[in-house]
């Protein structure tokens, strides 16, 4: 039988293997659903100094914005061959 988590939002329970388990620190947060991992989430991006949150921002919207680059060369690449 599978574990059962508790999520940390709401309350409800839910098997292990479903809902949303972020690992920080070595510390599981359980969430049964994405919306209470956002909910969670944003209040923990208001806990942060606001310099902190930018600097976090711009580094992870500068790995996407690469990830999209290398995805649109590469599907250039298939189309001239």
């Amino acid at each position: 039988m599978k574990e059962k988590l508790t999520c940390i939002v709401c309350g409800k329970k839910f098997p292990r293997g479903q809902g949303i388990v972020l690992n920080v620190g070595g510390k599981e947060y359980p969430f049964h659903s994405k919306a209470c991992a956002l909910k969670f989430l944003r209040r923990v991006l208001e806990e942060l100094k606001p310099e902190e949150v930018s600097k976090a921002f711009e580094k992870v919207e500068g790995e996407f914005r690469e990830e999209l680059r290398l995805k649109e060369e590469k599907t250039r690449k298939r189309i001239l061959e």
